[in-house]
């Protein structure tokens, strides 16, 4: 890994919560307090205090976009469905099933799922506005309860 990867780790509206900078880009975004990533340094470089700055407004109702430059690790099948991720509008939703007809396959539903759980800037690739068909919430790694959190925060804030 390279050594200009830093990770710093804040408390937030929904916990404590880790962000990681890799050359200019935001790469992760972690809920688990203490989860470490291989060679990073603890450091809060501009630019993680600025996604920081830009979460915490997020959180509290005040913002409703991100302008933060995101670098996803991931296949291009990950990486279309993470770019139709970040177009679904502040407080409204799609199924699996719609983002894999955005992405041109309508049948990868499922492979649409595995997408959203190796996003690995959640929040920020907004994987939570992703519901079931049905309309029951499925699969966060944040856990359900905060899906619903942030689903919530944003249906009251649009």
């Amino acid at each position: 890994m390279s050594d200009n990867l830093y990770l710093h780790y804040q408390t937030t509206a929904i916990g404590c919560v880790g962000i990681a900078e890799c050359g200019g880009f935001i790469t992760n975004l972690l809920f688990a307090p203490g989860t470490l990533l291989p060679d990073a340094r603890n450091l809060e470089t501009q630019l993680i205090a600025e996604a920081f700055q830009q979460l915490n407004s997020y959180l509290a109702g005040k913002r409703k976009e991100f302008s933060l430059p995101l670098n996803p690790s991931g296949t291009p099948f990950m990486q279309q469905v993470w770019k139709i991720l970040r177009t679904i509008p502040y407080g409204t939703t799609l199924t699996y099933k719609d983002v894999a007809e955005y992405v041109g396959n309508p049948h990868a539903f499922r492979a649409v799922g595995i997408a959203n759980h190796r996003n690995s800037i959640p929040l920020f690739i907004p994987c939570h506005r992703v519901i079931a068909t049905d309309g029951t919430l499925t699969g966060y790694r944040g856990g359900l309860p905060l899906k619903q959190h942030l689903l919530t925060l944003e249906q009251t804030n649009s």
